[in-house]
């Protein structure tokens, strides 16, 4: 192909490129070919199988034309993320890092969906994928993973360019009555809640019964509607593998543990109590001079809660700490980057993520979740979900409703025998 702008009466540059799998009811292809024309190219379908079964993979092979190289490129390597490849293909460019904490110019951008890379003729997985990294191969190129530009290190491998580079979008899932189907569209408070719970526990107890692992990120919402009680239940039933949360989730559950109150209002008596704005401190305090939650739940300090709950059961939490927290808890990360390098490490083996009432913690975590991982976000204020969705993680569904109610029903449902 040669560079620069094609002449009148020249030919036009041109790649041929393919893209399969599930390409026509994913939609995938028609997006394909709408980006080739948005962005001033021209396309041919040399090619182009269709799978006879709803399950059976779709094929196509097209010729690409532009009249610049520039416009080729952009287009090539717009159209890639929807999976559409070179046909001749040619290894990933790899360019060794000349600092620490910084992509070598021009590195090839991630997105959430699963990723491969073409080393040696064969392709290569990536391993951690999550949007807005790079992509690292180890020295002896055998394996690859994401990497955040701040853990980038002096003389790691890069990959530079779209080339050698392919992204296999999610499937959509074959539309039947659950949750990750019918809930599919447009955020809404008007979504038949009761059968939408029903399926999303179903969800859930699959889940639990399988080789799946639910995370569950929440934010101190839970404790001040007073469904403490309600999230203890998901966890001793084993419905909770890992939680992410915030200083305050902790520190208001485990106020609620000591006096009874959040925030300093009476969960029992709906009331302010009387000092109950000094409660939170008070808990804080005490957690600390323990030297940890797990050091007062074993010295019977704190014997009932979220968190009491999490360490009786083993189930690990990350606690991302902020500039608003007060204390904060010993197990309060206040490093973002070690919080968000924990995070990373946890939902390793993650297959299914519910988020409830906390818009930043939510978005935080979107981000590091692959397109694989199904998510649930639960909120009052239809704009968290929306703000998931417009910021790439395009495979959450969501429920507009307030956290207790929700809870409630979906312990309800969770406790039923499975039909």
């Amino acid at each position: 192909m040669s560079g620069g702008t094609a002449q009148p009466g020249k030919h036009p540059l041109v790649e041929e490129v393919e893209i399969a799998g599930h390409i026509i009811d994913s939609l995938l292809l028609p997006k394909v070919l709408d980006e080739i024309a948005a962005l001033g190219g021209r396309h041919q379908i040399l090619e182009i199988k269709i799978g006879e079964n709803r399950k059976d993979p779709s094929f196509a092979r097209m010729r690409v034309e532009a009249t610049s190289t520039e416009t080729l490129e952009r287009i090539l390597a717009s159209i890639t993320r929807h999976g559409a490849v070179p046909v001749h293909a040619r290894d990933c460019e790899l360019v060794a890092a000349d600092m620490d904490g910084a992509f070598p110019e021009g590195f090839y951008s991630t997105t959430n969906e699963d990723t491969e890379i073409r080393l040696a003729g064969r392709w290569l997985s990536v391993s951690r994928q999550k949007m807005d990294a790079g992509i690292k191969v180890a020295t002896d190129r055998q394996s690859a993973d994401c990497v955040l530009m701040a853990d980038v290190r002096q003389g790691d491998l890069v990959v530079v360019g779209r080339h050698g580079v392919r992204v296999l979008p999610q499937e959509r899932e074959v539309r039947k009555l659950d949750a990750f189907g019918f809930m599919g569209s447009t955020v809404s408070s008007e979504k038949p809640k009761a059968i939408t719970i029903r399926e999303i526990a179903a969800a859930m107890r699959k889940a639990k019964e399988g080789a799946g692992r639910i995370l569950v990120v929440a934010g101190p919402a839970v404790i001040h509607t007073g469904s403490s009680q309600l999230f203890s239940q998901l966890v001793r039933n084993g419905y909770v593998n890992v939680l992410f949360a915030g200083n305050a989730l902790a520190a208001h559950d485990i106020e609620q543990a000591f006096f009874g109150t959040s925030l300093g209002v009476s969960m029992e008596q709906e009331r302010v109590c009387e000092g109950g704005h000094e409660h939170h401190l008070r808990a804080i305090n005490r957690i600390r001079r323990a030297g940890s939650i797990a050091r007062a739940v074993e010295t019977g300090l704190l014997t009932r809660g979220i968190m009491y709950e999490c360490v009786k059961n083993n189930v690990p939490f990350v606690l991302a700490g902020s500039i608003r927290d007060d204390g904060p808890l010993p197990e309060v990360i206040t490093d973002t980057h070690q919080a968000q390098k924990v995070m990373r490490e946890k939902i390793e083996g993650v297959t299914m993520c519910l988020m409830i009432a906390t818009a930043l913690h939510s978005v935080a975590v979107g981000n590091l979740l692959p397109a694989r991982v199904k998510v649930v976000c639960v909120d009052i204020n239809p704009a968290t979900v929306t703000k998931l969705a417009d910021r790439g993680s395009f495979q959450t569904v969501g429920l507009v409703t307030d956290v207790e109610p929700f809870l409630r029903v979906l312990v309800q449902e969770l406790e039923k025998p499975a039909v």
